[in-house]
């Protein structure tokens, strides 16, 4: 393969093409890096070697000849595909790629409206998430970090804490059109409730613990619609569909554009949260480091000072 290359050296088709390019030895030289006498003398070589003249050298300069206009397009289109392959794996040692594993809510409204701080920040970093609803399959073998919802023990990892779980109502503002603000506690069983399916198995709250948290005696209302994702669950509740329960830190921006309001002032806390956790097998150190480091930064600024009184972790 490649016969007619020969001994041919990359370095006479470089001069070559420059000296065609520029048509003078003299501006190849200065490209290159090199001296007028040395480019002549490598284009001296390369006729040789192929027994074929590529310039004419006229009065001032040099003009290519038939062979040598012939030769310059495939050089041109050889060396361009040498540069491209070259950027490419080169770019892939510059690009790392960081697996980041959580859940679908936390991907959807904290995490995914910062990333662009984090990539203009470490622009040779890609992150790619892994969205599961379920903690005990998200540090697969080749996840690098995961924030996970619980009480911070982790048999997977080292974890770290993000933020505790806070929790209150949150409806849209047009659900409660011509109701006064705030509503009595009681209120929220005359309003339609939207359920989560199988949040009670995640320890997260479900309405019978918020219900119990403030001190409400009814029982919820069952709620005619139920979810088994968070994401669809927060859609409805700002198309009107019903009261969500909003975790502060995921609702905080819905709130603040005034796509959800809160129908009542009451909020609830429990001794879980959300944690930043660390595989034992930490791969790549530095890179999660940048990461974490940045959650970190991103929660300092986030986070509220909360007027909810600590409870107890509830099992619901």
């Amino acid at each position: 393969m490649f016969e007619r290359l020969g001994t041919l050296s990359l370095d006479l088709l470089r001069a070559f093409e420059s000296a065609a390019r520029t048509r003078s030895f003299t501006a190849a030289a200065i490209e290159l890096g090199t001296t007028q006498p040395a480019v002549s003398q490598q284009i001296k070589r390369l006729e040789e070697q192929l027994a074929t003249r590529l310039f004419d050298r006229i009065y001032r300069g040099i003009a290519l000849t038939e062979a040598g206009e012939v030769l310059l397009e495939y050089v041109q289109t050889g060396l361009q595909s040498i540069d491209l392959g070259l950027e490419t794996i080169t770019g892939q040692h510059q690009h790392e790629v960081l697996q980041v594993a959580t859940d679908f809510a936390f991907a959807a409204y904290w995490l995914m409206p910062r990333l662009h701080r984090f990539h203009a920040s470490h622009p040779h970093i890609d992150v790619s998430l892994v969205t599961s609803e379920r903690s005990h399959s998200m540090l697969r073998s080749d996840v690098d970090v995961a924030v996970l919802f619980g009480d911070g023990r982790f048999r997977q990892g080292e974890s770290r804490w993000l933020f505790s779980e806070e929790v209150f109502p949150v409806c849209s503002p047009q659900l409660l059109a011509g109701r006064e603000r705030p509503l009595p506690l009681e209120a929220l069983n005359e309003l339609p409730l939207l359920h989560l399916r199988g949040e009670g198995s995640h320890q997260w709250f479900d309405w019978a613990g918020v219900f119990r948290a403030l001190g409400i005696q009814q029982a919820p209302v069952p709620g005619q619609l139920r979810f088994d994702n968070y994401t669809l669950l927060i859609q409805a509740a700002i198309g009107g569909q019903g009261v969500a329960i909003g975790w502060r830190h995921l609702v905080d921006d819905l709130l603040a554009q005034g796509l959800l309001c809160r129908p009542i002032e009451a909020c609830a806390m429990s001794a879980s949260g959300y944690y930043v956790v660390l595989p034992q097998r930490k791969r790549r150190l530095p890179l999660i480091e940048q990461f974490v480091d940045w959650l970190t930064s991103e929660q300092a600024q986030s986070n509220q000072t909360s007027s909810c009184a600590t409870l107890p972790s509830i099992a619901v």
